[in-house]
């Protein structure tokens, strides 16, 4: 397969940190330019991939014939309309979660699309991850009987004033920043959608910093309770539970896998557990080749506007749902 060339939109520390060498290495694709007027900022990408094509704009690079794909880790509120940009330019375009600030923002991004004929998505990577395929299939096959819970902790300090994820303008927040991961993420294994939600929420400058939901959700085995806590002021924790009625499923590093913790996934039975454990596994990386085999081959990808529509729908509810 002819590797498909992406290029960046913006020189961000995430970007280089985490996407930028997922797409250097995935196989099927090709870091081949970037986006940015910082030099400086530029020296992260080039130390692992010298031969990046510099542009000092975005439209520059929209601009590139030689660019196919284009990756957006723009601050939120900037996604929708630089991925309408991009697809419109004749590029496919995978942009950063969360997609959008609100559910009816992402209609148009899916009419472009639809219209340009070319791939779009919004990078989310859990799905890709075999820890999360492996929960969604011990569900299907009822290994836990029927799920009756899910309870989903995700929490980091990040106190900069700085930082966009503090910033009311730029769509900041512990919600959008890590509640995407805390309520998508059982939405996916579960094959749910909520079906009632209700939230306590705390702000610092415009921004939550601390999110309780809980409430109900609906899947293929009827109604389970639901019960999140994200925050971006405490000590870094992650956890999901999956409770069932003869087991119940736990994950140790369920979100940022290999970084917070070693991925491992756990089927605790009524007379026996079963472990499995993902030494190695990167799922930026598969996320990308997942992304390259949609564009060459058509394969289906995991994760579409439409499902990213309506985790951002769930965000939604969450907010409306405040008491």
């Amino acid at each position: 397969m002819q590797p498909v060339n992406f290029g960046i939109l913006g020189a961000s520390d995430f970007a280089a940190r985490r996407m930028g060498p997922a797409l250097h290495a995935a196989r099927g694709a090709r870091l081949a330019a970037l986006a940015t007027s910082s030099p400086a900022k530029a020296t992260a990408f080039t130390a692992f991939a010298p031969d990046l094509t510099l542009h000092e704009s975005y439209e520059a690079l929209l601009a590139d014939p030689a660019i196919e794909a284009v990756y957006i880790p723009l601050p939120n509120h900037l996604h929708v309309d630089w991925g309408i940009r991009a697809l419109q330019a004749g590029k496919h375009v995978l942009i950063e979660k969360p997609l959008a600030l609100r559910a009816e923002e992402i209609d148009p991004l899916i009419a472009a699309r639809d219209a340009s004929g070319k791939c779009a998505a919004e990078a989310y990577m859990i799905v890709h991850h075999p820890q999360w395929q492996l929960a969604r299939r011990w569900l299907d096959e009822g290994r836990i009987g029927r799920l009756k819970h899910a309870d989903v902790v995700f929490c980091f300090d990040n106190p900069d004033p700085g930082n966009i994820r503090n910033r009311a303008e730029t769509g900041g927040g512990s919600i959008p920043d890590i509640g995407v991961y805390a309520y998508s993420s059982i939405r996916f294994a579960a094959r749910a959608e909520p079906v009632r939600l209700a939230s306590r929420i705390k702000r610092e400058n415009g921004v939550d910093t601390f999110a309780q939901v809980w409430g109900e959700m609906a899947g293929p085995g009827g109604e389970f309770t639901f019960a999140a806590m994200t925050s971006t002021r405490l000590f870094p924790r992650q956890e999901v539970t999956l409770q069932g009625e003869t087991g119940r499923i736990t994950f140790t590093a369920p979100f940022n896998a290999a970084a917070f913790d070693q991925a491992e996934i756990t089927l605790h039975g009524m007379s026996s557990t079963e472990t499995h454990r993902f030494p190695g596994v990167n799922q930026y990386v598969l996320q990308v080749e997942a992304f390259a085999r949609h564009i060459r081959d058509g394969e289906p990808f995991l994760w579409t506007l439409e499902e990213a529509r309506k985790g951002q729908a769930m965000i939604d509810l969450v907010r409306a749902g405040e008491i």
